[in-house]
């Protein structure tokens, strides 16, 4: 296990309303070949997905071990008020839910009657509204049947609906505390959008709110204070406004968090081969 000291560049106080000068990165697990998809479960257990290896990864104080084999290329997961499991199955091309007994039911797979890209992730607000992003990296593009890439809403009653298509391919996806406002990376354009979520769960208004990431975003999360947590070559805070915070350094490059442990005060990060976690003095948001 390895640790070490690095400086958490943020302006005094102006992220986590104290003086924030220095974090810990602790390495918990690595040996994979693509971490992706971390959330974090209530029964005290994180669950990521290594990709290439058609893996969901089930980490906990015991240690690892194989949640889901054969996972149809896994990306995204999160989990819902009732603890189902969401998951963006890339190889599948498709959206499902797991219940606590491990039945899988396909949420959606197809828009239009095509082939969907193939999904990458996923967030659920807490009325169980579905936002999910569907890019197509290498050779996904080579195969796909849509003519776009395309930002999604599953509603809990009601067919799919296209939220946006985008000129670049959609990643990260994550929800305010107040589950108004969708946020959505788009890796291409190195930027991070911003949608308005209506009660009803519609999302509208599409707009610009960060550009020019340090290198192409990946993974969003929010924190309590509506802070937004990217992942692209560090993993950069910005403020609900879009100003620029500060940034943690890794040792490899992090595709993907969530934020965990009982009290959403430890930041884990998903990062090329490894698993790492940070413990903050805020917590994340609750989103399920």
């Amino acid at each position: 296990m390895i640790m070490r000291t690095v400086f958490l560049l943020l302006a005094a106080g102006a992220c986590f309303g104290q003086d924030f000068s220095k974090v810990m990165i602790e390495k918990v697990a690595g040996g994979f070949t693509f971490t992706e998809g971390p959330v974090w479960s209530r029964e005290g257990y994180l669950l990521f997905s290594d990709v290439p290896e058609n893996k969901i990864w089930r980490l906990s104080a015991e240690g690892k071990s194989a949640y889901r084999e054969a996972s149809n290329g896994a990306n995204g997961n999160t989990f819902d008020t009732q603890g189902r499991l969401y998951s963006c199955e890339s190889r599948s091309r498709r959206v499902t839910r797991t219940d606590k007994k491990g039945a899988i039911e396909v949420l959606a797979d197809r828009f239009e009657g095509k082939r969907l890209n193939a999904p990458n992730d996923i967030v659920v607000r807490k009325d169980g509204h579905v936002y999910f992003t569907d890019p197509a990296f290498g050779a996904q593009a080579d195969s796909r049947e849509l003519d776009f890439y395309g930002i999604y809403h599953i509603p809990p009653k009601g067919p799919l609906e296209l939220i946006a298509k985008t000129p670049g391919r959609p990643n990260g996806i994550a929800l305010s505390p107040n589950g108004r406002l969708l946020y959505v990376a788009d890796s291409d354009e190195r930027l991070v959008r911003v949608f308005d979520v209506a009660p009803n769960g519609k999302a509208a208004n599409g707009r610009t709110l960060i550009s020019k990431i340090d290198g192409p975003p990946d993974g969003i999360r929010t924190d309590e204070k509506g802070n937004i947590w990217v992942t692209c070559n560090n993993v950069s805070v910005f403020a609900p406004d879009g100003k620029m915070l500060g940034k943690i350094d890794f040792p490899e490059t992090p595709r993907n968090l969530t934020f965990g442990e009982g009290d959403l005060g430890t930041l884990y990060v998903t990062a090329l081969k490894s698993v790492y976690r940070v413990r903050l003095d805020v917590k994340g948001s609750v989103q399920y």
